[in-house]
Formats: C-alpha cells, structure tokens, sequence
C-alpha cells in the first residue's frame, strides 16, 4: 500500500508535528508501506545548527528519507515573516503549490493531511477528488473553535478557512484527533467517523535527567517552548516578579521563540528582569536545561475555551524525562496531568502561581517524581505504539473504499 502525507514540517526540522510524523512514517514503513511526505522547505530556524540538509531544498523530487520514504518539497517565501500573518500566508503557498508537487508522485491508496496548518486541507480535499482517493484529515489543534477563540475567525478569509476546514472534516473518509475531548465534540457536530491518536514521544529515544538536589528555598522553574498568544505568559513574568521580593531563590527561565517574544521581552524589562530569556535550543542544550530545572512549565491561557480538550505536546516530554511539571492548564490536560502522578495544577493567576513556587521551593522533596510521568508515557504516549495505531486506521479506511485497495493489499 501506498500513503501520501500533506505536511508543513518534516526532517530535518525539529518541531512537534515533525516528531509525531517521523515516528508514523517509520511505522509505515515497517508495515512495508511506501510513504510520500509533501512539505515546504526545511525552515532554517527549526534545523538544529540553521543548516537545511540534503533533502530539504525546494525541487529535490522524491528524494529518499531517514525511513526509506520519499520526500518533495514546495516552495515558500521567505520574505513573509514570522508573524500570524506570515505564517498564514505562508501556508497558502505550500498548500497551493503542493497540489502540482503531489501529483508528481505515484498514486496512494489513502492521502493524510494534517493541521495545521489549516490551508493544507485544501490541499488534500483537492488531491483526493482528483485522485479519487480516500482521505484523512488529522487535527492536532482544535481547529475551527481555536480560530474563533483566538479572534483570527472574523474576517472574511478566515471565515472562508473555518467553512473549508469543516466542510473537509465533514467529507474526509477518517478524521483524526489528539485528544478524546475534542473527538467527542467533532462527533456532536456529525462528523460521520472521528478517532483519536494521541500526541506523544519516542520513550525508547529519551534517556531520563535525573533530579537536581537542591535545599529549602531554592528552585529553578524552566519555560521551553512556543512563547506565542495560547501560552499565557505575561501571568508567569508577573509571577516571577512577586517571588523575586521575598526570601527564597526562585530562578525563572523562558527558553524559545514566538510571535509574541516582543512583547514579553517588553513587559519582562518593565519589571526588572525577572525571567531570563534565552534562545530555542536542541539536543545537548535541551537535555542541559532539564538538568537546570527542578519544575518545567506547562501553560495555556484559560479564557479560551476550546484549551478544555487541548494538551500542549511538550507535555509528554517533559513526563518522558522525569520533569516535575507545573501545570496551569484546565480540562484534558489538567487531567493527564493528574493522572501522571508527576505534576501539580495551578491556577493562572500571578499570586497563584507565585504562591505554588514558594510552597515547591520549601520543600526540595516535592518535585522528586520517581519515574512517574515516564511510567505514564509508557502506558499512554509511546510515539511508535501510536504510530502503529494510525496505520491500522488507515489500513481500514483503505478496504472500506472497495476492491482497488483490496488488490493492493496484496503489498
């Protein structure tokens, strides 16, 4: 059997959806699938080193990747920028383009989608008509209620997206979700066939940072990741702030990039630099800054309620490395959070979160987790045990479409 990925991140990128998908291609490619993965090229600032690779320039045709897969590159414009805008924009050119790039490539029996970015369904929708090939469209966001939630739903394109993305939904063959909250809620609406696919780490590949000893009053609290508008963080240098003018030595890092790393740089400066921030890192930086931290961050702003079946993806490596994590989420993730054994809920609110650090601080013993989130991890977010879930689903969706895919599953 043959399946097509529509993507917009793939080796040698590091970024979530680029973990999540090496993993399913490679238990594809186990199964004894061929995999075609459609993808702009490789974005410099998400290559460990700024390199791009051999196989991450626009043109370089069905070149063969880390798994035996294929993989054929769009174009894209630089020149539009890190902004929303930007990256929207951006992903209008990918999803265009991937159309004639796709079509390069041998006929699949099923074409995966995946969002966002959210131009991308078209894309596939597109492919599959054309293709006459059954399609799945997997939502890692809670799109279009996340569109509606964050204020980008109210102008005239992005009302068109939000009508495509769940006309898309509505007519693929399978829709994928992340998380069992959102898939019940595509299910309310009438999505004929939804299953969810949890977000996770490859365990095998992650060696545990053991904790740090420390005495009472200290703590090093970590931020890795996005610094964009879902995370909340002007609450966490706020809080930073307060714990600053007491008796304990608290440290508070933010380590990453984002659309909003302006302003939080701004508002950090205006109250004296309580959080140092510093740039993304990858590989031996990574793994130096969770032997810093004794609590890693976990953060979505609460006024947006589609966050109630959202689960930020760093959440299952910070489990997967013995991190004691605070969480100040609500709904799913809070509860995965509880269910790990290796975590504490605080509400997002400055005094809150100031008050929970210094409570932590006292008491060294309090963020030991003992092994807990990676027992979790095993039992739940394993990426090649997923991985292998998401080829029996789209094995499945391949026979319900009649006797073409089952000639083909003689592969």
């Amino acid at each position: 059997m043959r399946v097509q990925l529509i993507t917009h991140s793939y080796l040698p990128e590091r970024t979530p959806p680029q973990r999540r998908w090496a993993a399913f291609v490679e238990a594809f490619r186990d199964a004894g699938w061929d995999v075609d993965v459609v993808v702009p090229q490789a974005d410099p600032g998400h290559v460990p080193g700024g390199g791009q690779g051999s196989e991450a320039s626009a043109g370089a045709d069905g070149r063969r990747g880390t798994h035996g897969e294929r993989v054929w590159r769009t174009w894209t414009v630089p020149a539009l920028g890190a902004t929303r805008d930007g990256r929207f924009l951006g992903h209008v050119v990918h999803a265009l383009a991937a159309i004639p790039v796709a079509l390069r490539a041998e006929r699949p029996d099923v074409l995966v989608v995946t969002v966002p970015a959210l131009p991308t369904v078209v894309a596939g929708w597109t492919l599959s008509k054309l293709r006459r090939t059954p399609l799945i469209v997997e939502m890692r966001d809670a799109w279009p209620d996340l569109a509606r939630d964050s204020g980008v739903s109210t102008g005239l394109l992005s009302r068109l997206m939000e009508y495509l993305v769940t006309g898309t939904q509505r007519s693929a063959d399978l829709v994928v979700t992340v998380t069992q909250g959102f898939a019940e809620r595509l299910s309310e609406r009438g999505i004929r066939r939804v299953e969810m696919v949890g977000n996770g780490v490859p365990l095998s590949r992650i060696e545990p940072v053991p904790a740090r000893d420390r005495e009472p009053g200290e703590l090093n609290v970590l931020y890795l990741g996005n610094h964009g508008e879902s995370q909340g963080l002007e609450t966490v240098i706020q809080a930073a702030a307060l714990v600053r003018e007491g008796p304990e030595r608290i440290a508070v890092r933010f380590v990453g990039s984002g659309t909003q790393r302006d302003a939080l740089s701004v508002l950090n400066e205006s109250l004296g630099a309580p959080v140092t921030m510093m740039d993304a890192v990858h590989g031996a930086g990574l793994r130096a800054q969770y032997a810093w931290a004794d609590t890693c961050l976990v953060s979505l702003r609460p006024d947006w309620p589609s966050f109630d079946w959202t689960i930020p993806s760093k959440t299952y490596e910070l489990l997967a490395v013995g991190r004691h994590v605070t969480g100040v989420v609500t709904g799913e993730a809070a509860r995965v959070l509880v269910e790990s054994g290796a975590a504490s809920i605080v509400p997002a609110d400055a005094a809150s979160l100031a008050a929970h650090w210094r409570h932590l601080a006292a008491r060294p013993e309090s963020t030991k987790v003992d092994g807990r989130g990676r027992d979790w991890v095993h039992r739940h977010a394993d990426l090649p045990e997923l991985g292998r879930r998401f080829v029996g689903l789209a094995r499945e969706t391949v026979l319900r479409r009649g006797p073409r895919a089952t000639a083909y599953n003689r592969h």
